[in-house]
């Protein structure tokens, strides 16, 4: 083997597994997989994209070595193959959001509109949940809220908050997290809260976030 056909075979194999985040569905479709496995159908309705596909874009991904499935009865499960696959994507996050202002501004935008207070930090937070003068609540689906969470926690999915909120305390600060930045749960919830005169902010990291810091993850 010569050092070109080495290098053709080895920026192709690199290209294969890059080329497999090049599609703003399947980078959602990692962003869901990041906190638990989904079946093809859930995949689907959660990225609006019928199951054809969505079928296609986990093949994609697939054959990339990024995720991996398995049978369930009739139903197809997916999973990402590694805690790698979250750190790249993650990795591609935060080059993104520096080398693109459009980005920046997009994200500013859409928070306040919602009227989100700052974004609280993971190293607050946790000072926060110690002197336990904070509400965390996880507006994830029960499925990943029981996958992992954050100390102290409590699961209240986005579609259950409104009729929730009677059991929210409101002599406590209220910080609501769900996948990280780019998932709308939080900021929802937020403006949700926030109307009715609770004083809350999000969290814009998730439980990967937490967990590769080395803090701890409940389950």
């Amino acid at each position: 083997m010569t050092g070109r056909e080495f290098k053709d075979i080895t920026f192709h194999h690199l290209a294969k597994v890059i080329s497999a985040f090049a599609s703003p569905k399947r980078l959602e479709i990692i962003d869901i997989l990041s906190q638990g496995e989904k079946d093809v159908d859930s995949l689907a309705k959660e990225t609006n994209t019928n199951f054809a596909n969505t079928s296609r874009h986990l093949q994609v991904l697939k054959n990339a070595g990024v995720v991996q499935s398995r049978k369930e009865g009739v139903r197809v499960v997916y999973c990402l193959a590694t805690d790698e696959v979250i750190k790249c994507w993650k990795n591609i996050q935060s080059l993104a959001e520096q080398r693109s202002a459009e980005l920046r501004e997009v994200t500013t935008s859409f928070l306040k509109e919602r009227n989100v207070l700052e974004p609280i930090s993971m190293k607050k937070l946790r000072a926060k949940i110690r002197r336990r003068n904070v509400t965390v609540i996880d507006v994830r689906s029960r499925e990943e809220f029981l996958n992992g969470h954050l100390p102290r926690s409590v699961s209240i999915p986005l579609p259950e908050l409104k009729n929730e909120i009677k059991n929210v305390p409101a002599d406590k600060e209220i910080v609501a997290y769900c996948r990280g930045k780019y998932c709308v749960m939080a900021p929802e919830a937020a403006k949700i809260l926030n109307k009715k005169g609770f004083k809350t902010t999000i969290l814009q990291d998730d439980v990967n976030s937490w967990r590769f810091a080395g803090l701890e993850v409940e389950r």
